[in-house]
This record gives C-alpha cells, sequence and structure tokens, in this order.
C-alpha cells in the first residue's frame, strides 16, 4: 500500500510538470493556432538559465527561477515577433520547418555552451518528511504546490483581468477583437511569451529532482502533445486534467506493470480517446 501511495505522490508531481508545460502550449496554440514544436527546447532552455545563475553568478536557487521566468518570457516574444510571425499566413508545413531549426539551434547552442554532461541543480531545501508512511521530498511537494498556486493564478489572470480578457477574446475569434479595438498582434506575442514562461518554470521547479541535458525537452514535448489533443485542442481545463492523468499513468503503469511499454500504452489510450471523442475530453465541436 505504502509503494502504491508513494506511486500516485510521485504521479501528481510528474503530472504538474505536465500540466504547466502543456498549459504553455495551449495557450500557444488557442491564440496563434500554431504548435509549437519547439516547446521541448525551450523548457530546457529555462533550466539552463537558472542552473547558470546558480553555478556561474553564484544566485540563489529562487533569484534564478524568477530570472529564468524573465528570460523564457522575453525569448517567446522574441521568437514569436521575428520567427513565427512571417509564417501566420504561410502553409501549416512552413511553421513546422521554423519549429525545427528552432530545435536545432536552441538544442546545439546548449551543447556548446554546456557540453553534453548531465547537470542537476541543487534542490533550495533538502527537508524530507514522512506523511502516513510516505517519504516525500520538500522539492517534490514545492512542485505540487507550485504548479497548482501557478494554475489557479493562470486562470484568474485570464478571467479577472483587461489582457486576460484580450486574450480570450482573440482565442475566441480573432477578427472580433481586432474589429473591437484590441491589439492582436501583441496579446499573441505576450500570450508567447507568458506559455514560453510556464515551460520555464516547470523547467526550473523539476531540475533539482531529473537531469538537465540538451535533451530534456524531447520526451516532455512529446508528452505535452499528447496531453493537449487528448484533454481537447486550446483547452485550458483538458490542459490541466490531462496533464495529470498522463502523470499518474505514466508512473503507475512503469511501476506496476513495465517501463518499457509505457509510452505505447498512452499513445493507445490517446488513440482510444480519439476513436470515442474526436475533439478530445473537453474538446468543443466546431
Amino acid at each position: 500500500m505504502d509503494l502504491l501511495f508513494q506511486t500516485i505522490i510521485n504521479g501528481i508531481m510528474l503530472g504538474s510538470v505536465y500540466a504547466m508545460v502543456a498549459l504553455g502550449l495551449t495557450l500557444i496554440f488557442g491564440i496563434l493556432e500554431i504548435p509549437n514544436f519547439a516547446h521541448g527546447a525551450l523548457y530546457m532552455i529555462g533550466a539552463y538559465v537558472a542552473f547558470f545563475c546558480i553555478s556561474s553568478m553564484g544566485a540563489s536557487y529562487w533569484f534564478a527561477l524568477v530570472i529564468s521566468i524573465g528570460a523564457l518570457f522575453l525569448l517567446g516574444m522574441i521568437i514569436e515577433r521575428f520567427i513565427y510571425r512571417p509564417f501566420y499566413n504561410q502553409p501549416h508545413i512552413s511553421s513546422f520547418i521554423v519549429a525545427v531549426g528552432l530545435i536545432f539551434i536552441l538544442e546545439n547552442g546548449a551543447l556548446v555552451l554546456w557540453g553534453a554532461d548531465f547537470r542537476r541543480i541543487a534542490p533550495p531545501s533538502s527537508a524530507i518528511f514522512n506523511i502516513f508512511g510516505i517519504t516525500v521530498t520538500s522539492q517534490r511537494l514545492l512542485v505540487i504546490g507550485f504548479a497548482a498556486l501557478l494554475i489557479i493564478a493562470i486562470h484568474l489572470f485570464i478571467k479577472k483581468t483587461r489582457l486576460g480578457a484580450a486574450i480570450e477574446a482573440t482565442s475566441q475569434n480573432r477578427d472580433g477583437a481586432q474589429l473591437m479595438g484590441i491589439n492582436t498582434g501583441l496579446v499573441g506575442q505576450s500570450t508567447f511569451g507568458l506559455g514560453t514562461a510556464l515551460a520555464g518554470v516547470a523547467a526550473v521547479l523539476v531540475a533539482p529532482i531529473l537531469l538537465i541535458s540538451p535533451v530534456m525537452g524531447e520526451s516532455v514535448i512529446a508528452m505535452a502533445f499528447v496531453i493537449i489533443i487528448l484533454g481537447g485542442m486550446g483547452s485550458f481545463t483538458g490542459a490541466v486534467i490531462g496533464g495529470y492523468i498522463i502523470g499518474l499513468m505514466e508512473t503507475m503503469v512503469s511501476t506496476f506493470v513495465t517501463s518499457y511499454y509505457t509510452e505505447a500504452l498512452i499513445f493507445g489510450v490517446l488513440v482510444v480517446v480519439l476513436a470515442v471523442k474526436p475533439t478530445g475530453l473537453f474538446g468543443k465541436e466546431h
């Protein structure tokens, strides 16, 4: 029984990471209607920014987290404006090719700057808690708690602020939003920055638990796309719930069945869900 509860905690932690990454991807897709395949590489850059701040500048973990969020937000805005925007009126294959090129640039850039060796960030606290016989590190609790607060904050931001209302209006009807005087270009740029920053937060939070490497984003982005398709493209609720479903499923299957076929089983579940509901669990019919 202890193993089951331990696995659930690990699944919730992993699901928290997936939910943050998938939520950023969903926000970008909802506004710009482009699947940002380079999102995983940007997730990786977020971890390395924090690693650089801590290892080379002697910054604290929390300061490095703030710097990573700011750097990823600005990087996301720059990428949207100068890399993706020129291709909005082009066939979707153009954006895909651009994303692949961006992945190569970011991954090889990280390889040149930090090498191929795995890196790790020290956690801000090494405390270990024993909850009902389950051993949980403070970093795992931090990931779970921070993700929950962040998801609530993003929801309130979208529902309660003017910029959030502009984001929602643009995602629902871009032409209508423009007629109402909303600067949809700036909204799209800001949303891309916000989505990228969410990936950076997820990377820095999980970095003390998992290893940092130039290819660390590849498996995460694969699962993130499974999540947003499973939950429904553009669905806030789908991204969050889908993230926790996939995180729990991955840890459960790896622990109690086998780790060799985890991804195959997850993709199998995705196929079954789409066969029953092609728009995903929370997707809307058009």
